[in-house]
This record gives structure tokens, C-alpha cells and sequence, in this order.
């Protein structure tokens, strides 16, 4: 009678001793974690992973921390541009928090090339590189874990606003300081300043109508083209397929761009502008005929085939516009 009142208090016992030695264990495991996932980042605010490291410390469980992985490939024979530009960015994010008073361990940066672990692209099944990816501490990453590279752009001000989204850690971005634009407008204030004062003795040249003309044009087209867009989001130059290759230097959607693409857009038109510039010479103009008849088809020749382009590409990024000239 006493063995069968025993034998099931014995069981309860020994269970819950086995479930107290393996929450030990797993404290224990996830401190050793964690310790070592300071340690590296001590060293290096984004931390370099492999196959092995990534399976170890962030797949497997226990974690109570967010890793934020850039997968990229830096290797030079790659030719990959993009993902130099991101790392620059990746790595201004990473110091801000690194280096700031309120840094913990929720959250750790990472980075993943893939000639290092080509092994996690597969398991992933990563085809395109730069590409960020949040793993948060329990469960696996969702849809809004993956960083909208090609709307967002790869600018650490915007990289910080996904992180806070996905992980409650808001990280001022604190930038070195970059005295190129001062020194490059203290340079041009001089060169206009020392030219103004060779000339000091005639002026002229400040009244002429054409030299302001031409700097207003050159200031609307660069405004227009979305010069502070890119500013603003930091968007990649183009875009390289890593499976095809191939280098995309329109973005296929109305809500991104890319920054080859302001400049595509900005020197069509100018193109556009200079042929109704010359439009407006041949019919004002005093020279004779025959320049003007060259003016005249010229201007036409410039309005219309690069307003042609420029609405080849509109119609590319807003589909189904049912219009074109020309070029379809």
C-alpha cells in the first residue's frame, strides 16, 4: 500500500526535478549566449556571422534578443555597389546604438556576406543581396520583419525607424562629421567672391538676364528631377539582379526610385527644355533664315524624342497608363 502512494509522489518529484535542471540549463545556455553576443559586439557594432554562428546563436533557441542581419556580398568580384553604399549606412546605425547611453542587449547587428555563409542564403532561400531581415526573440520573423529596401531606401535614419517599429528601440543616428559641403561651398563663395572682385570695376555681367536664366533652369531641373528625394530616402544607385546579373536603372514602381534614375530624368529634361529654348530663339532670333529653319527642327527634334523617353518611362513605373508617343 505504502509502494503505490509512493511510487507516483516519486514521479512528480523526480519530474519536476528534471524540468528545474533543464530551465537551468537553458538559463545557463542562454547567459553563455548572450555573454559571448556582447563580447562581439564590443569589438565590432555589426557582427560578422557564418553558417555556423547564425545557426547557433540566432536559429537555435533559447534567445531573448533581436538580431538585425544585413545579408550582403562585399567581396570585390562580386561587383556589388548597392551593398557597399548599405553597409556604410548599416554601420552608422550600428555605431549610434553601439556607442549611445541607452545600449543593451535587446538588440544586436549582424551581417551575414555570402561568400561567409552562402549556406544560410540557401536556407533562407536569399536570392538578393543587400537585404535586411529582423529575428525577433521568440518565433520566426513575419513579412514586416523583412526591410523594404527598394520603397525605404537603405539611409540609417530610415533603417532606424523599421527598427524601432519592429523592436520598441528607438537609436539616434549620430553621423561623423562630414565637412565636405562646407568646405565645397566655402570654395565656390570664394571663387565667386574673387571673380566678383577682379570685376569689381564691371558689373555688368550680374544684370545679364541669360546668366540668371540658366541658373534658374539648372535649380528647377534639379529640384524636379528628385535630387531630395534621394537626400531625403537614400536610395541605391540601380539595382543588380544577383541570379541574372542584370542592372535595373528604372525602378519598376511609382512610389521608389532610384538615384540613376533622377539623373536619366534630369538630363531629359534638360533636353526637352533646350529644344523649347530653341523654339523660342527661331521664332524671336534676328539671324537669318537658314539658322533659324536649323534652330527650328532642332528644338522639335529634342522636344519630341525625349519627351517620348520621358513618357516611356512614366509609363513604366505607373502601369497601365494608356498612353504614349512614339516609343511604347
Amino acid at each position: 500500500m505504502f509502494g503505490k502512494l509512493f511510487f507516483p509522489l516519486f514521479l512528480v518529484l523526480l519530474s519536476h526535478h528534471e524540468a528545474a535542471d533543464a530551465q537551468k540549463k537553458k538559463e545557463t545556455l542562454l547567459s553563455e549566449k548572450v555573454t559571448q553576443m556582447m563580447e562581439w559586439a564590443s569589438k565590432r557594432s555589426v557582427i560578422r556571422m557564418n553558417g555556423d554562428k547564425f545557426r547557433r546563436f540566432v536559429k537555435a533557441p533559447p534567445r531573448n534578443y533581436s538580431v538585425v542581419i544585413m545579408f550582403t556580398a562585399l567581396q570585390p568580384q562580386r561587383q556589388c555597389g548597392v551593398c557597399r553604399q548599405a553597409d556604410e549606412e548599416f554601420q552608422v546605425l550600428a555605431n549610434s546604438w553601439r556607442y549611445s547611453s541607452a545600449f543593451t542587449n535587446k538588440v544586436f547587428f549582424a551581417c551575414v556576406d555570402f561568400d561567409e555563409g552562402s549556406d544560410v542564403f540557401q536556407m533562407l532561400n536569399m536570392n538578393s543581396a543587400p537585404t535586411f531581415l529582423h529575428f525577433p526573440p521568440k518565433g520566426k520573423p513575419r513579412r514586416s520583419d523583412t526591410y523594404e529596401l527598394q520603397v525605404r531606401g537603405f539611409a540609417a535614419e530610415q533603417l532606424a525607424r523599421w527598427v524601432a517599429d519592429r523592436t520598441d528601440v528607438q537609436i539616434r543616428v549620430i553621423r561623423p562629421p562630414n565637412y565636405a559641403g562646407p568646405l565645397l561651398l566655402g570654395f565656390l563663395l570664394a571663387v565667386i567672391g574673387g571673380l566678383a572682385y577682379l570685376r569689381r570695376h564691371n558689373l555688368e555681367f550680374l544684370f545679364n538676364k541669360n546668366v540668371w536664366a540658366f541658373s534658374a533652369l539648372c535649380f528647377v531641373l534639379i529640384m524636379t528631377s528628385g535630387q531630395m528625394w534621394n537626400h531625403i530616402r537614400g536610395p541605391p544607385y540601380a539595382h543588380k539582379n544577383p541570379s541574372t546579373g542584370q542592372v535595373s536603372y528604372i525602378h519598376g514602381s511609382s512610389q521608389a526610385q532610384f538615384v540613376a534614375e533622377t539623373h536619366i530624368v534630369l538630363l531629359f529634361n534638360a533636353a526637352v527644355t533646350m529644344g523649347i529654348v530653341l523654339l523660342c530663339e527661331a521664332a524671336t532670333s534676328d539671324v537669318d533664315i537658314g539658322k533659324r529653319k536649323i534652330m527650328c527642327v532642332a528644338g522639335i527634334g529634342l522636344v519630341v524624342l525625349f519627351f517620348s523617353w520621358l513618357l516611356s518611362i512614366f509609363r513604366a513605373k505607373y502601369h497601365g497608363y494608356p498612353y504614349s508617343f512614339l516609343m511604347t
